[in-house]
């Protein structure tokens, strides 16, 4: 499928990371990762629990399927049934995420969006991350402040677990003996070496990187004509 876009690779991506969950709460943030659980819902992960961010369950059309109190919504959160997909200002080799402040935290450069739920999600349920634009400047060597909690803060937390990290480039998990961050798959048309030139810290690479792979006729059918035909998809990754 030649005509597969940039875009709808990521969403394939981003769907993986819900596949075969069960009665879970997906939590996505931002357009792809959206597209991506609706998609997971609808085809390899059927039982996935949507929400609409208040306090209703959703099916990927937005009908209402459920309510959620706010009680539930915590049992939830920290008994490790809900996969957030968040993004990430800045992101190193071990999972560690900052969406907080840009350099030190007395006097930052930048102030950003907060530490909010980050520590909360990242030790009590899985979380993975969708990074739209791969550079040096968002895959760090070491985080400014840690928010999101990653493998060498976590203690043992009982469901700590960053299943994946998705950028336009490729997918990356954590598969490695010191549990720092591992190039899994590349997007078509990406190198290996396209990935470490835009990441500041030293990759694992295996000697030879699958490919994401690409959708099904009906999953692309489902992402163009069902989930998301006006294309907001493109609007997080043009290619």
């Amino acid at each position: 499928m030649t005509d597969v876009t940039r875009a709808e690779y990521c969403v394939i991506a981003c769907a993986e990371a819900w596949r075969d969950a069960g009665e879970v709460l997906a939590s996505p943030m931002g357009l792809i990762p959206s597209v991506g659980a609706r998609l997971a819902r609808l085809t390899f992960s059927p039982d996935l629990l949507l929400t609409d961010g208040e306090a209703l369950l959703v099916t990927p059309d937005g009908a209402v399927e459920g309510w959620l109190p706010y009680r539930q919504h915590l049992a939830l959160v920290t008994g490790g049934r809900r996969h957030v997909m968040m993004g990430a200002s800045q992101i190193d080799r071990y999972g560690n995420q900052n969406i907080s402040c840009i350099g030190d935290w007395e006097r930052p450069k930048r102030q950003l969006l907060g530490v909010r739920g980050a520590p909360v999600n990242t030790l009590n349920n899985p979380t993975s991350y969708w990074i739209p634009r791969h550079s040096r400047r968002v895959f760090v060597e070491k985080v400014d402040m840690v928010c999101g909690v990653g493998y060498d803060h976590a203690g043992g937390a009982r469901y700590h677990r960053i299943p994946r990290v998705v950028s336009d480039l490729g997918v990356f998990d954590f598969a490695t003996p010191d549990r720092s961050m591992r190039l899994a798959s590349l997007h078509p048309g990406v190198t290996s070496e396209q990935v470490r030139e835009a990441t500041s810290f030293e990759l694992a690479v295996p000697d030879d990187v699958p490919r994401t792979r690409p959708p099904t006729a009906e999953e692309l059918r489902l992402i163009r004509e069902v989930i998301d035909p006006g294309n907001t998809r493109a609007r997080e990754v043009g290619a």
